[in-house]
């Protein structure tokens, strides 16, 4: 059971056991994407293509006796679900025989939610990784079978983390396996003490606060890459603009001018920060115009000291 692209690995991986069937996918369904609406498939239905595995895509399993019962006839040990995006009810947890696990893209109790991997560099996590958990009704709550643990680095943006975790999902279920064929399947229940929580992201929450450190700005630019971005705005002759940020950018030492205020402008953009500075070396980009060096812009524009970011 998987939806975003994360999962492509693990659904590859269960395509190619040789030695166990996969005997259903579920995904979402099919949803109109662009500016011209066009019908696409998830890309987990595409890779599924070909292979003779029964492909289901309900719109909800929440008092949906029929989908529910479709489930029950495969007849199935296991269900492995990894990104699903949806809350499954109670008789979808208790189909399987033997377990419904699930790959989630944090180390368990941190970041229990929908952006674990924008939160754990966001937040200055030294490491992150996969667990595989039983799902109960209780948002990833479920008690912890396995971890696959990966270090996070400051070149790591969302995306490089996300493919790099994307990865370990069949890292973990080749160990898992032997663990959830055997009789019992030994698990830890999670320390409530020590849960966060890491909610959907939306577009407005990359609009960067200048009152902030630096250095939490610094790891907001990479972690909100490629989604939701970073984006700030400033008044060019008269008319308010969004200026797109992308990674990477360097913490300087601080500065005296109010935060949110361009202290370097010549061949690279430098800002004032509730404390520190950020020199912006990546890509910007202004509304209306393509995107393009920090120094090819400012080669095209001119952002004079002392304006103020918002």
């Amino acid at each position: 059971m998987g939806a975003g692209e994360i999962a492509l690995p693990t659904l590859r991986w269960l395509l190619d056991l040789e030695d166990h069937e996969l005997v259903g996918i579920y995904t979402q369904p099919d949803k109109k994407v662009g500016r011209k609406q066009i019908l696409t498939p998830p890309a987990v239905k595409v890779m599924a293509e070909g292979s003779g595995v029964a492909v289901f895509q309900p719109e909800s399993f929440r008092n949906n006796h029929k989908e529910i019962e479709k489930l029950k006839s495969l007849d199935c040990d296991i269900a492995v679900v990894m990104a699903y995006g949806q809350i499954l009810p109670a008789p979808v947890i208790n189909a399987p025989k033997k377990a419904c696990v699930n790959l989630h893209a944090s180390i368990l109790p941190r970041h229990r939610g929908a952006s674990p991997i924008q939160a754990s560099i966001r937040d200055g996590d030294s490491e992150t990784g996969i667990t595989l958990m039983h799902i109960i009704p209780q948002l990833d709550a479920g008690d912890m079978i396995l971890h696959q643990i990966t270090p996070i680095t400051a070149e790591d943006t969302g995306g490089i983390l996300h493919d790099r975790l994307a990865q370990l999902g069949p890292t973990l279920l080749t160990k898992a396996l032997p663990i959830l064929e055997g009789e019992t399947i030994a698990a830890e229940p999670q320390s409530e003490n020590l849960v966060t929580y890491s909610g959907k992201l939306e577009r407005d929450d990359g609009h960067l606060d200048w009152s902030c450190s630096a250095g939490h700005l610094e790891r907001l630019i990479r972690a909100y890459d490629p989604w939701p971005g970073t984006f700030a705005t400033m008044t060019i002759s008269g008319e308010v603009r969004k200026l797109k940020i992308y990674p990477y950018a360097e913490v300087g030492p601080d500065h005296d001018s109010a935060p949110g205020t361009v202290i370097l402008s010549k061949s690279q953009l430098a800002v004032s920060c509730g404390e520190g500075r950020l020199i912006l070396k990546g890509d910007l980009q202004l509304e209306g115009r393509k995107r393009m060096s920090s120094a090819d812009l400012l080669r095209g524009i001119e952002i004079p000291r002392g304006l103020i970011l918002s």
